[in-house]
């Protein structure tokens, strides 16, 4: 009889290495423009690019890890990406020049994202087929605490110590990761040679999981709604004089994302996906709404991370969860790298095609135009999977009941 234990050894042991990953990613997002304009005298823009091309190399990585973790093997690119990450955050101490610094990142990015898609596709495949949804909703946790933790932790140690202790602090718990990653069990990949055949050559699907796309495209149009708080939430901030107050929106978002996920997973797997789905778009409109009229009354901010935590925060799993039970088990790599090449890029582009909308609506024209753009994702979720969804499990409950 095939085991239903989620909280096992190898699921705490990918979730912790993963949280480290996202950590050290959060945490240098948060600060490396700080550390340009420090030490390279960057101009704003410069500094930006600091940051921006760390998700260049995160996608280019993407395209092709998915392929390679279901053909050359899970824990064998785990292995690559962590000592890919490591050698690139050594090499933080040797930059010497702007462009330097943007090949770092450029490279760093890339590793992040090949141990990052190792990860995902190891998460999937050591979670009960029948608790994909409360599983992933868990992993995602450790992405969610990351982006929370990482950006406080790193603004702390620069105004209380050396900005090297940034990498150093990076580069130790990268090496305990790896460390604890040697005692993971991942299951066998049973891959017959036509799957093998399927999954080489350089056509769409050996970069892409076609069964993924769909819910992929949702996560585009999510990714850039939520680049419009993560690129400028503090820039709204600054410019309603809320700054106190908006420090821990990140923190109200982390806690309502922990207090919700346990009850989210199950219903996603014993209701469906759409029963989470639906109510995550609108809690995610909301979440604008409540964002464009903060300069009424600032502790709005934080009522509207809660409601990022629950709209967002739920998509995020869910949409996961999706990608993996709608693609075949041998190509979930393709299928958890094609989610996020998706949702990646449209935090990517997000900040720039955004930043043109600014001077033109606003930012409270800004944050109504997102909770437009969520609602208009709601709808495409409906004919791109949401519709078919439905029809599944109507057809899966009359033959039970026929039974």
């Amino acid at each position: 009889m095939t085991s239903t234990k989620l909280w096992t050894k190898d699921f705490l042991i990918v979730s912790t290495a993963n949280f480290f990953l996202y950590f050290t990613f959060y945490l240098l997002m948060a600060t490396i423009s700080v550390f340009a304009v420090d030490q390279f005298q960057a101009t704003p823009s410069e500094a930006g690019l600091a940051s921006s091309i760390f998700i260049i190399g995160i996608l280019i990585a993407r395209i092709f890890a998915g392929g390679l973790v279901d053909t050359v093997g899970q824990k064998k690119i785990l292995y690559i990406g962590f000592i890919f990450t490591l050698l690139t955050n050594f090499l933080y101490f040797t930059i010497d020049s702007l462009m330097f610094l943007y090949l770092i990142r450029l490279l760093n990015g890339a590793a992040l994202g090949i141990a990052s898609t190792a990860t995902g596709t190891i998460v999937a495949s050591i979670i009960p087929k029948q608790r994909h949804g409360e599983g992933i909703g868990y992993y995602a946790l450790s992405i969610t605490l990351a982006a929370a933790v990482g950006p406080f932790l790193g603004m702390f140690i620069h105004q209380h110590a050396d900005f090297s202790i940034n990498f150093i602090l990076c580069i130790i718990l990268l090496g305990f990761s790896f460390i604890c990653s040697f005692f993971l069990t991942v299951p066998k990949s049973e891959i017959t040679k036509e799957q093998l055949e399927d999954l080489k050559g350089f056509k769409r699907s050996s970069f892409l999981e076609p069964r993924a796309i769909p819910i992929a495209i949702i996560a585009g149009f999510m990714g850039l709604g939520y680049a419009s708080i993560l690129s400028f939430i503090n820039s709204y901030a600054i410019a309603i004089d809320v700054v106190d107050i908006a420090s821990f929106f990140f923190i109200f978002y982390a806690v309502a994302t922990l207090v919700s996920r346990p009850f989210v997973g199950r219903w996603f797997d014993t209701k469906g996906e759409n029963f989470v789905m639906y109510p995550a778009f609108l809690l995610f409109a909301m979440a604008f709404l409540i964002l464009s009229f903060a300069d009424i009354q600032g502790y709005l901010i934080l009522l509207a991370g809660i409601f990022v935590g629950l709209g967002y925060g739920t998509f995020l799993s869910s949409a996961q969860a999706i990608a993996v039970k709608e693609s075949p088990k041998h190509r979930i790599g393709l299928a958890t790298s094609t989610y996020y090449i998706f949702l990646d890029t449209g935090l990517g582009i997000g900040p720039f095609f955004l930043g043109f909308l600014i001077p033109v609506i606003g930012f409270k024209g800004l944050y109504i135009s997102m909770a437009g753009l969520t609602l208009v994702g709601g709808c495409v979720y409906y004919f791109l999977h949401g519709k078919k969804a439905s029809q599944h499990k109507e057809s899966t409950m009359v033959s039970t009941e026929a039974r």
